[in-house]
């Protein structure tokens, strides 16, 4: 007869993702992992199927809390440029945390790619629906007439996300939003 599970698997991802975000993937070994949330090799393995099936998982619970609420934050912004501004400071100031951790899906770029198709695929999900939430907010605001249409809202979208992950591995390097936050205001300048 089969065990039930005995463990809270949300709860499990969500430790997981903290500790993979502060030490990253390499650094982090099964048996840390195991220690951190209380739980056996054979449950985590039952689970998840290995420590990148956890990992994975840990991504994906980064994509549906932290990033949808960035992107939430920014379709609730009174204006564009303002909305942008809040959450590109935002981002800054959850990535210089903790000495630099940067954020969790630039980390997973950063070291796991090329080596892994499915953490590209999710980190490429995540970066898409930054870029079209930006767009959508880009097109609206030249519509309304708050920022001027020198750029293709897709193509300025594609750039401040680019200058965003530039931003968040600067934050692993210089994990001092005062140094960091200025840069914004030039991004913004593209915005006319």
């Amino acid at each position: 007869m089969a065990r039930t599970r005995e463990f809270d698997t949300e709860a499990a991802v969500s430790r997981a993702m903290e500790l993979f975000w502060m030490r990253g993937y390499e650094a982090t070994s099964v048996r840390d992992l195991t220690q951190h949330l209380g739980i056996g090799q054979g449950s985590l393995y039952a689970a998840f199927g290995d420590k990148e099936g956890l990992y994975r998982a840990a991504l994906e619970h980064y994509r549906t809390t932290l990033a949808a609420a960035a992107l939430r934050s920014l379709e609730e912004g009174a204006d564009a440029r303002s909305a942008i501004r809040t959450m590109l400071v935002e981002r800054v100031r959850i990535a210089v945390e903790d000495d630099g951790r940067g954020c969790l899906a630039v980390n997973a770029a950063c070291e796991r790619l090329p080596k892994s198709a499915a953490i590209r695929r999710t980190v490429r999900d995540m970066q898409d629906a930054s870029r079209d939430a930006l767009a959508e907010v880009l097109r609206v605001a030249v519509e309304r007439g708050e920022i001027v249409a020198q750029h293709d809202p897709h193509t300025l979208a594609a750039y401040l996300v680019t200058f965003l992950n530039g931003l968040l591995v600067s934050s692993k390097i210089t994990p001092d939003a005062h140094a960091l936050e200025p840069l914004v205001e030039v991004a913004l300048a593209a915005l006319g």
